[in-house]
């Protein structure tokens, strides 16, 4: 068994001027939101959630992304709005977000 039961990555990474990146689209505050709202519902720590921010995940022109891991489903958000979704969707319910897969 793993010690979280979803562990969710949110690239965070910020490239050169210029450059397409998913920090370029607030995904910092994203994911500190993300965070939020999972700790809000009760759902952090061992045997539950886990948000974290990564560094380059390789993605940018389909950005901003993020990872759920154990299921390694590659999403794509714009608004808080979606990241409830993929909270309440997914990381509660178990089930995918289509519309936001990537």
């Amino acid at each position: 068994m793993s010690y979280y039961e979803r562990h969710v990555f949110f690239c965070c990474n910020q490239r050169q001027e210029g450059e397409q990146c998913c920090n370029n689209h607030d995904s910092r505050k994203m994911r500190e939101y993300a965070k939020d709202r999972i700790k809000a519902l009760m759902l952090s720590g061992p045997g539950k959630i886990r948000i974290n921010q990564s560094g380059c995940l390789d993605r940018c022109k389909e950005g901003p992304v993020m990872v759920v891991y154990p299921e390694a489903v590659w999403y794509t958000y714009v608004v808080r709005e979606d990241i409830d979704e993929i909270i309440r969707e997914h990381l509660v319910n178990g089930r995918i977000v289509e519309r936001l897969r990537i």
